[in-house]
């Protein structure tokens, strides 16, 4: 499930020709969405992954990936399908920015084979390494300020992984599965790389060798294969990753291995005594003695206080969904240019006047998208509570064969996100009942809306539930559409007057 930027002819010739000849369509989905194109692209060392091919997401017009799984022997698969099918649908249950997203599966049985094809986000921008080359050749030295944005995002990913109960450990983090967007967002991609070793010992691909394994190696740690898997490992291999972003590149001196030498001149040749002291910390050879993710957030190189503006933007963020849309452009129409919103006084100088005329509209939209997407994650706080994520993602193949759970009932899980909520109330003239609509603007724009009638009698409380029973949405915001309704319902039964709450 990662990728990286498809290597393109850069010869003038038949490239019309090349281009028709790549984006021809080969196979769609059984739902018609995504459409498989000829165009292959190179994805990480993924287990059991046999092709991966750009596809096109028909309903928002972007760009995927198709990946599939080859199971020659229909036995084993058939043996194996239950796991499979587990497996996958944990995959679309994790979110997070700064993760590679898993869209869709399905199954496909064919007489000589079976197939597994899963839908992965498409890193169009290229893979990190790739970015570090690029810098490299331009005789450019690495921005510290984009050095230390960059390791907050992956900490954030690693930080949620390892939150998860039980704990997810990625076991495959390299420059090669970390890639970087055009606005400086950072994904990592091959998440699942431990869970498809375990799961997919038969499938076709498995046993290729990969031309990255030895380049990769200094990735790993020491204890790497030997013991059980541990958040100590990732911590290793991100210190590898933040030590190749500082330099561009841990030179091999013409081996095909980079050394334990070259690792530490690498580090030694960092002028920031703080950068030195951060990356050295991740890559100790005792695994016990490397700091987990959130404590190296909270490491004297990027610790920082948040701004009350990147505080403000993620509270506006979060509540979304109480807000109309292109509220932030609407306020700041309505606001007198020369109007002041905030003065700092001082009592021996002249004080400081901020006014509205100072922020720009499009600047501000700008970083409210920045952060919706990512960019700038808040940190400086303990996780609340662990990420729930079913048992099966952490285990091992062995650990997984021996619990015995009954097959479940096939049930779909919703894991789109309401990013809107508009409830219109309107009484009849007698008074006798109220007619009430429910718009839900979710993030995948197949937005949903609910009608009924509401009578004065009626329980506001049950009248919600019963609402958000019908509405099918993920649990989290089942809780916050409840609430809404319950206020706009009691407020409306109350006045019995036509009303527009959002």
């Amino acid at each position: 499930m990662t990728m990286s930027v498809p290597e393109r002819n850069s010869g003038s010739e038949g490239k019309e020709e090349e281009s028709e000849d790549e984006s021809e369509i080969l196979e769609e989905s059984p739902c018609g969405r995504w459409q498989k194109r000829k165009e292959q692209v190179s994805q990480g060392n993924v287990p059991g992954v046999e092709s991966a091919s750009l596809a096109m997401d028909t309903e928002e017009g972007v760009e995927v990936v198709w990946n599939e799984v080859l199971f020659p022997d229909k036995k084993v698969f058939k043996s194996q399908e239950d796991k499979i099918k587990e497996m996958f649908e944990n995959l679309m249950q994790v979110e997070h920015p700064n993760i590679v997203k898993f869209h869709k599966y399905w199954l496909d049985m064919r007489e000589s084979q079976a197939r597994v094809i899963f839908i992965t986000e498409y890193m169009s921008s290229g893979s990190l390494k790739q970015f570090l080359k690029k810098t490299k050749k331009n005789h450019k030295t690495m921005n510290v300020k984009a050095w230390k944005r960059w390791c907050t995002q992956i900490l954030s990913a690693l930080s949620y992984l390892h939150s998860c109960e039980p704990p997810i450990i990625h076991g495959n983090l390299t420059c090669d599965t970390i890639f970087i967007q055009h606005n400086g967002l950072i994904k990592i991609g091959s998440v699942w790389h431990r869970l498809f070793v375990n799961v997919f010992p038969d499938a076709q691909g498995k046993g290729r060798p990969h031309r990255d394994e030895q380049r990769n190696h200094h990735f790993f740690p020491p204890e790497y294969g030997t013991s059980e898997d541990d958040y100590a490992i990732d911590i290793f291999s991100f210190g590898i990753c933040a030590l190749e972003m500082a330099v561009l590149e841990i030179q091999a001196n013409g081996d095909a291995v980079v050394s334990k030498e070259a690792i530490s001149s690498a580090g030694t040749s960092l002028e920031d005594p703080l950068m030195k002291e951060f990356t050295q910390s991740c890559v100790r050879q005792e695994a016990k003695l490397r700091p987990t993710a959130h404590d190296l957030l909270f490491h004297r190189v990027l610790f920082e206080v948040h701004s009350l503006k990147l505080l403000a933007a993620h509270c506006l963020i979060s509540n979304q969904y109480l807000l109309p849309e292109n509220c932030v452009e609407e306020k700041t129409k309505s606001f007198d240019p020369n109007a002041v919103m905030a003065e700092i006084s001082h009592r021996d100088r002249p004080g400081v006047q901020l006014k509205y005329s100072h922020v720009s509209p499009l600047e501000l939209d700008k970083f409210l998208e920045d952060v919706k997407n990512g960019i700038y994650p808040l940190m400086n706080f303990a996780s609340s509570r662990a990420y729930p994520v079913p048992r099966a993602l952490s285990l091992s193949q062995e650990q997984v064969e021996a619990v015995k759970t009954p097959t479940p009932e096939p049930q779909e899980t919703e894991t789109r996100k309401v990013i809107q909520m508009h409830c219109n109330l309107e009484s009849n003239e007698e008074g006798t009942k109220t007619h009430l609509s429910l718009f839900l603007k979710m993030d995948d724009k197949l937005h949903r809306q609910l009608s009924c009638d509401i009578l004065p009698a009626d329980s506001s409380k049950d009248l919600a539930n019963e609402l958000v029973h019908y509405a099918f949405i993920n649990e989290e915001d089942c809780e916050k559409l409840t609430l809404f309704l319950e206020d706009a319902i009691s407020k409306h039964l109350r006045t019995q007057a036509p009303g527009n709450v959002q």
